[in-house]
């Protein structure tokens, strides 16, 4: 049987799922990864059963606890990120606190901080509010310009740049929050391909910003103008 990288990267959190139940069904406490597997895979299933993007996040929230995890675990499990499969196709699952509220956020996670008073000079300061209806968590990678749609900030002001937080963390919006951030500029040969499709090529070519700013508005990007 020929199975898509998708497919078997699937399979492989089934099985780690199992063996996570396997476990808890023999009266042992969960480790993170083990916590992680069940977690995701009660969400992947729950999305698969024809269960609505807000359904399969109270079923990824209602299977474990605190109690079912070893001491310490819940402050390495802040959030998950799943793809799952949903009837209308896959969608990105952003589980926050899943073994509860009140769980320490870990490592991987960065709250957004207040704007400070003296700031780098190659760094950049925005104001981010989200206008979305579910949580939207942006990478330390990503092109910041071509951040979710529905996240309304000055995006001329954001070109060429990434969140400047660790390489591997996420910043997170709930609807209708706002966050200062900071950002830095890219380094190297500044050629941005992929992310959104709003550029695909040098971001210091001249007109670029103001193609991508036209394409982003006819988009439905806020914060790119008319």
């Amino acid at each position: 049987m020929l199975l898509q990288p998708r497919e078997i990267d699937r399979l492989l959190l089934f099985q780690a799922a199992e063996l996570a139940r396997s476990r808890r069904g023999r009266g042992l406490l969960l480790n993170a990864p083990e916590a992680i597997a069940i977690i995701s895979d009660t969400a992947c299933e729950a999305a698969r059963d024809g269960a609505t993007h807000a359904e399969a996040l109270a079923a990824a929230h209602a299977v474990l606890g605190p109690a079912d995890v070893l001491p310490g675990t819940a402050s390495l499990v802040g959030h998950i990120e799943v793809e799952a499969l949903f009837s209308d196709g896959s969608r990105l699952l952003l589980i926050v606190e899943p073994l509860g509220p009140g769980a320490i956020d870990g490592p991987g996670w960065v709250e957004a901080a207040p704007i400070a008073e003296v700031v780098p000079p190659d760094l950049v300061e925005l104001t981010v509010t989200s206008a979305a209806m579910v949580p939207i968590a942006v990478t330390s990678h990503w092109h910041f310009f071509e951040a979710n749609r529905l996240l309304d900030f000055d995006r001329a002001a954001a070109w060429g740049m990434r969140l400047a937080i660790p390489t591997g963390s996420t910043i997170r919006w709930a609807p209708g929050e706002t966050h200062a951030v900071q950002l830095r500029p890219y380094g190297g040969n500044r050629i941005a391909y992929g992310f959104s499709g709003l550029v695909n090529g040098p971001l210091d070519a001249p007109g670029a910003l103001d193609a991508a700013l036209a394409l982003a508005a006819e988009r439905g990007y806020r914060g790119a103008g008319a």
